[in-house]
């Protein structure tokens, strides 16, 4: 078995979850970084992370980090983390061909007494049924007695620079008690806010992904109740500051459920539920009243402007934000597609405005291509997507300037005081 000072670590997957990883362990032990994207492991040798979870100088205080997209640099290391994506796919199924190619690749690479660690979200079971026949396939070597597998699901909340890798608890397991123990103290070693040794991977992997999977429902819960009270003509915003004086009310907001987690995740434990014969109802039907959100809002955009007498067809609407959610430029899974997919039945022209994202990605992921910047008196209406600072800062007045002397101001973050949007959701 492995002692804690001779682990040599690999960081395999250096986006949102395994770069701020990496720059943790860095600091304290040698690690080797590993990424696919050529461009990518460039641009972090020059000392820049595109996705600005870490900072230039942050970077620079990991001195025992390394980086490379060469296979062979692997070869030295005897404890890899897996810190892939796990996407769905067009029909809401689980993708898990990144965390597969990922396993393939440890695998040629894999030596006795090695640790695999996984810390995508996956379903229960997917660690030790799905990753682990492909390190076996690949490496020739036997589970659990040759190599060993372990679990930490990851935290990573992107743009929140509160909550950080170090300061989030961390939930850790291994497939034998001995690798349960040593994958804790090598998690130890960066997180501040402590561990949870959980009772088996399976344990672990469920965890997880109920996480997101009750913000899910909770967020579902409330979207129903905004379209409830917008039908009674009650201001939503009210009612949940009022009902929040309770001090058990949980201060959920209405809005579009995208990213990485929250609009994923619950499909990867609805798959497996049914993959053993249990149809989930109430998961779903939340999935389903979030994913309809996007439509609800247009619907209700195209309302306020039949009201006030503007020409629907050949509108020109500003959309203000396109990130999954504010003060990041992560675009992975963001809904506000769907309202941009929506606007064109209707025949109005579309146009995105995001300070934070890259144009070149929105254009190559969704076919969309972001404004400079908008410009003032053009637009039959605006919709505040997003609740950047950027925004924020602007206020009711420059905002409002964006469009012609009629239209419709939407706030659907409400970033603005009550009364000075047209309509919020």
């Amino acid at each position: 078995m492995l002692l804690l000072e001779d682990i040599k670590l690999a960081i395999v997957g250096l986006g949102y979850v395994g770069l701020p990883l990496a720059v943790e362990f860095g600091k304290h032990r040698s690690v080797v970084g590993f990424d696919i994207n050529k461009s990518r492991i460039e641009a972090l040798k020059e000392g820049h992370d595109s996705t600005l979870e870490v900072s230039d100088d942050e970077l620079l205080s990991a001195k025992f980090l390394g980086f490379s997209s060469d296979l062979n640099e692997l070869e030295t290391c005897n404890v890899f983390v897996v810190t892939v994506p796990t996407p769905i796919d067009e029909y809401n199924q689980p993708d898990l061909t990144p965390l597969i190619k990922a396993s393939e690749s440890i695998g040629k690479v894999l030596k006795k007494g090695n640790i695999v660690i996984y810390e995508s979200t996956v379903y229960p079971g997917a660690t030790e049924e799905d990753c682990v026949p492909v390190l076996e396939k690949f490496s020739g070597l036997k589970f659990n007695v040759d190599f060993f597998a372990g679990y930490s699901p990851e935290r990573i909340n992107p743009g929140d620079k509160e909550h950080r890798v170090t300061t989030i608890k961390k939930v850790t397991a291994g497939s034998t008690p001995e690798v349960a123990d040593l994958v804790d103290s090598l998690y130890g070693e960066i997180i501040v806010a402590g561990t949870h040794k959980a009772s088996s991977i399976r344990v672990a992997e469920a965890a997880k992904v109920i996480e997101n999977t009750q913000r899910d429902l909770n967020i579902a819960l409330i979207n129903e109740l905004a379209i409830i009270f917008n039908k009674m003509g009650i201001d939503t915003e009210a009612v949940l500051e009022a009902a929040g004086t309770k001090w058990n009310f949980l201060p959920f907001r209405p809005g579009l459920v995208g990213g990485h987690c929250i609009g994923v995740d619950p499909y990867y434990l609805t798959h497996k539920a049914q993959s053993i014969g249990y149809h989930p109802e109430i998961i779903l039907a939340g999935r389903r009243l979030n994913d309809s959100m996007g439509a609800y809002v247009v619907s209700q955009l195209v309302k306020a402007m039949l009201k006030q007498r503007i020409h629907v067809d050949g509108a020109r609407v500003l959309i203000m934000g396109l990130a999954f959610k504010e003060n990041c430029p992560d675009l992975r899974n963001t809904r506000i597609v769907d309202i941009v997919r929506e606007l064109a039945e209707y025949n109005i022209a579309v146009d995105v405005y995001d300070p934070w994202v890259s144009g070149v990605e929105a254009e190559h992921e969704y076919g969309i291509k972001p404004i400079d910047a908008p410009i003032e008196n053009t637009y039959d209406a605006v919709v505040l997507a997003v609740a950047h600072n950027e925004f924020r800062s602007m206020g009711a007045a420059k905002i409002r300037a964006l469009g012609k002397s009629k239209h419709v101001l939407y706030d659907l973050k409400y970033l603005l005081e009550r009364g000075q949007s047209d309509i919020r959701l």
